[in-house]
């Protein structure tokens, strides 16, 4: 449904919804702004859009835009948009309005023409359904780019990321790394103390940062976060992976 990018590139994927995949593709699209690279970024599709005079927009979108300091509009940026916050196949089947591949496969083209690296934003976990045969770890089969796996530092965390890394190298995407987002590091639990090295063992995969725990204020990065970030090397991931 959708041609490999031909650009360098990653993929955000999430262990689960509301982990933060946003926040994550954000930082790591600043990483590449602030180095001078023309940053593209796609976010697919996405649901819970809110109605403006335009349209349905995307908070997400927006912030992602901002991050990169992109010159496309938003309609690129995200080119399937919901109102309502489901899993897209839900949304749209609801929406009375199939999702369009074409008009995905149409971003990816003007994006990758105009960029220097590309960085998108899957939806929810790999698993969720984005239309009626298809989830979104066949889209990231498709466009074939390394995959940063964003999870949570809590109980249970092991679970979910193996299986998700499970659920990638069942499909031969490539993976780059795990980030684990809103991470407290002054009041971490054993288990979260312990969940990263078990997981780089297990997965075989590595712990590429502990992101803190910080919301945005609007769209502007906190320090903490962009500090975390920073300690990546984000531009060999998109031609390294395991």
């Amino acid at each position: 449904m959708l041609d490999p990018i031909r650009i360098p590139s990653l993929f955000i994927a999430g262990t689960d919804t509301g982990i933060g995949k946003t926040v994550i593709t954000g930082a790591i699209a600043n990483w590449f702004a602030r180095r001078g690279y023309r940053v593209g970024v796609l976010k697919p599709v996405a649901t819970g859009c809110k109605h403006r005079r335009e349209g349905l927009v995307s908070e997400d979108a927006e912030f992602l835009a901002h991050c990169a300091d992109t010159a496309f509009p938003l309609d690129v940026v995200c080119p399937q948009t919901y109102a309502e916050p489901l899993a897209p196949a839900v949304a749209a089947e609801r929406a009375r309005k199939p999702l369009d591949w074409s008009a995905i496969q149409r971003s990816i083209d003007l994006i990758s023409s105009g960029s220097d690296v590309l960085i998108v934003e899957g939806v929810g976990g790999l698993r969720v359904p984005m239309d009626d045969k298809h989830d979104v770890r066949d889209m990231a089969a498709w466009i074939n780019v390394p995959t940063v796996i964003v999870a949570r530092p809590s109980l249970g965390t092991i679970n979910h990321t193996l299986l998700t890394i499970e659920s990638l190298r069942a499909k031969n995407i490539p993976i780059a790394g795990v980030v684990i987002n809103r991470y407290i590091t002054d009041r971490a639990t054993i288990a979260e103390e312990t969940s990263p090295r078990v997981i780089e063992k297990r997965g075989n995969v590595p712990v590429l940062c502990l992101v803190p725990d910080e919301s945005p204020p609007g769209v502007k990065l906190p320090p903490g976060i962009v500090a975390a970030i920073e300690t990546v090397d984000w531009a060999m991931l998109t031609t390294r992976s395991k």
